[in-house]
């Protein structure tokens, strides 16, 4: 996708116009393009005629003019519940986990003013009003202290707070109107979270203070690297940090073995001392949130929008579920999934096995000594197939607690990656000490 400056629609009438605008150039594209087919003799299927090029280019464009939640939903649909959209879609909702069109630079300028005063250019030496990153909720710009050191300064696109709530059900509605959500399935319950975790998202002061309780977890563990927050330059909208130069983690594909297994195993190492020691997820499983620093051998954490909270109640079950999977104890799993709520709702036997055997799956990892071969494994292609039978089922979707599919929002995404890098861990060793 090429990145182009284009201003963001800043108020809920001119948004709502580009979603209805969307909605009626696609149901133009599905009569222009049926009525050709049908003058040929042929008979073509409504999803057919919703899924051709022109219609899948407009829905990644305009959702990526829009950005804010109007794409980070897209991205979160496209994590948490590829299992239940069209393959078409997650195809259009990856391409928009890597960029969006820049602010212009009068908008930036703005920004900047509204989030740190008239005054702002005091905080940086220099700064670039080009981005070098641009997403869903905010652009990310290079920039210098007084001291020469080098800043990342995250700017969020103005109005996106404001847009949340009307831009997720816009959203919602768009993508079952356009039929790339199956029928039956009631995305309600994922669109209420997604509203939530976008407002936690959106708040760039609740970041900074979980990148500073991330700094100090790993304070001690020098596989690790958590920019420092510059506090004066910061507030709800502007977020400045130090500056990492690394590369990103999905380019280790091509480096050596020994480095790879490195890097996952650190990866899911963190993951279960963020379950069961530090009690908070950042469950975003998002590539970008991870670089590579070549020269100390040390993986960069970036992002902390995401992060959530786990009590006792939680992690403990998790432990418990981890530990009967180890053990092969049925009967504990299924005590501990109740502990999670997973069985908070009324569910069949065999839908309850179907769960049981899901998770089970997904522990995999665990019940093998020695390295565990992800790309070989193929587990997490067998997890969305399973899922995909799982939440296909009626009244069964919307069941596994929010905490629940965050979390395995996050596994999931580290075993994608494990299986792009082709890497060989032994997570038994690593989940061991905690269960």
């Amino acid at each position: 996708m090429i990145m182009r400056e284009r201003a963001l629609p800043t108020h809920r009438a001119a948004r709502f116009g580009k979603f209805a605008s969307l909605a009626t150039k696609v149901a133009g594209n599905v009569i222009a393009e049926g009525s050709k087919q049908w003058f040929k003799g042929e008979r073509p299927q409504t999803r057919d005629l919703l899924l051709t090029p022109k219609n899948i280019s407009q829905l990644t464009e305009q959702l990526a003019h829009l950005r804010g939640a109007a794409m980070k939903l897209g991205q979160m649909l496209s994590m948490d519940a590829g299992d239940i959209i069209e393959p078409e879609l997650a195809d259009i909702l990856a391409r928009l986990r890597a960029s969006a069109d820049p602010m212009p630079s009068k908008q930036l300028a703005k920004a900047m003013v509204d989030g740190l005063g008239e005054n702002w250019k005091q905080h940086y030496l220099a700064f670039n009003f080009k981005p070098i990153a641009s997403a869903s909720i905010g652009q990310v710009h290079h920039a210098h202290s007084d001291s020469g050191d080098e800043l990342a300064v995250k700017v969020q696109y103005p109005g996106i707070r404001k847009s949340i709530d009307s831009d997720v059900d816009n959203v919602g509605t768009l993508l079952s109107v356009v039929g790339l959500v199956p029928k039956g399935i009631d995305l309600s319950g994922l669109l209420e979270e997604a509203k939530k975790q976008l407002h936690d998202e959106a708040d760039y002061g609740r970041e900074a203070e979980y990148a500073v309780r991330y700094r100090n977890y790993l304070e001690n563990d020098r596989d690790f690297v958590v920019p420092q927050i510059i506090t004066e330059a910061t507030c709800d909208t502007v977020l400045t940090m130090e500056f990492l130069n690394g590369v990103e983690i999905e380019t280790l594909a091509s480096v050596d073995q020994d480095t790879r297994d490195f890097v996952m195993t650190k990866l899911l190492g963190l993951l279960f001392r963020e379950i069961f020691e530090f009690r908070v997820v950042q469950t975003d499983p998002n590539f970008a949130n991870y670089l590579f620093l070549p020269e100390t051998n040390q993986i960069g954490l970036l992002d902390f929008g995401a992060c959530r909270d786990y009590n006792s109640v939680i992690s403990d079950g998790y432990r418990n579920a981890f530990s009967s999977v180890v053990n092969q104890d049925n009967d504990g799993l299924n005590h501990a999934l109740e502990q999670i709520g997973f069985f908070s709702e009324e569910i069949n036997p065999e839908q309850r096995q179907s769960v049981l055997n899901l998770v089970s799956m997904a522990c995999e990892p665990m019940l093998q000594d020695g390295c565990y071969d992800f790309e070989q494994s193929n587990l997490a292609q067998r997890l969305r197939e399973a899922g995909t039978v799982l939440s296909m089922e009626e009244d069964y979707w919307h069941t596994p607690p929010a905490d629940a599919l965050f979390l395995h929002r996050k596994i999931g995404g580290l075993y994608l990656l494990a299986s792009r890098l082709n890497a060989k861990v032994d997570v038994r060793s690593l989940v061991l000490p905690h269960v």
